[in-house]
């Protein structure tokens, strides 16, 4: 479990194909602190480490993750998000973050406010991906709140520091981003499906 605020910023050292997966090497200055077998944020994709080196570690991304991430689009020195577990008993900062993307998404706008950026994002919406004006949404990893959400569109608004720490200073329009919807929507609207009286 994460809170969706970011530790640090890595970068991708080596990309390695084999079969369907995919085995990240990422260096970061947390990659020291790591062990084999810790769960991972990585742009909000929860990865289990699997070797370790003089600041750097290696996840491996299998083929449901790719298919459903944009974990297939990193290159060689692509910066990434990264956030280790939460501590329990640790303040929650964020929201509720699993790691577990539930779609991705494209950026169609950004807009500077000269002192903040408004970013909008397009998606493809289902009744169980779930989002309120002022509610949580997690992109990349990063947990942000809710903006003028539409049917298949959304915005949030970001703070410099946000900008500054994060992989937002290079997010561009038309690039794919990862999603994860807060999960108390989700399983709210899981309780309604199988409980509710259908009409």
């Amino acid at each position: 479990m994460f809170t969706g605020i970011i530790e640090v910023l890595g970068s991708v050292e080596t990309i390695e194909k084999e079969g369907t997966n995919i085995h990240f090497k990422i260096g970061s200055s947390i990659s020291n602190s790591l062990k084999i077998d810790q769960s991972v944020s990585h742009n909000g994709v929860c990865l289990t480490v699997t070797e370790l080196g003089e600041n750097w570690h290696c996840v491996t991304a299998i083929e449901e993750t790719l298919q459903k991430t944009n974990l297939s689009q990193l290159k060689i020195n692509d910066i990434v998000n990264l956030e280790r577990a939460m501590v329990s008993g640790s303040r929650l900062d964020g929201h509720i973050v699993q790691g577990h993307v539930d779609a991705t998404g494209q950026c169609i706008d950004i807009e500077n406010k000269e002192g903040s950026w408004y970013f909008t994002f397009e998606y493809n919406p289902s009744p169980e991906h779930i989002l309120v004006d002022k509610g949580s949404i997690c992109i990349n990893g990063v947990s942000l709140t809710v903006v003028h959400p539409i049917a298949n569109q959304f915005s949030v608004a970001i703070i410099p520091y946000t900008h500054e720490h994060t992989t937002f200073k290079n997010l561009k329009k038309g690039d794919i981003i990862n999603l994860e919807f807060d999960v108390l929507g989700k399983y709210i609207s899981r309780y309604m499906q199988l409980y509710m009286p259908q009409k």
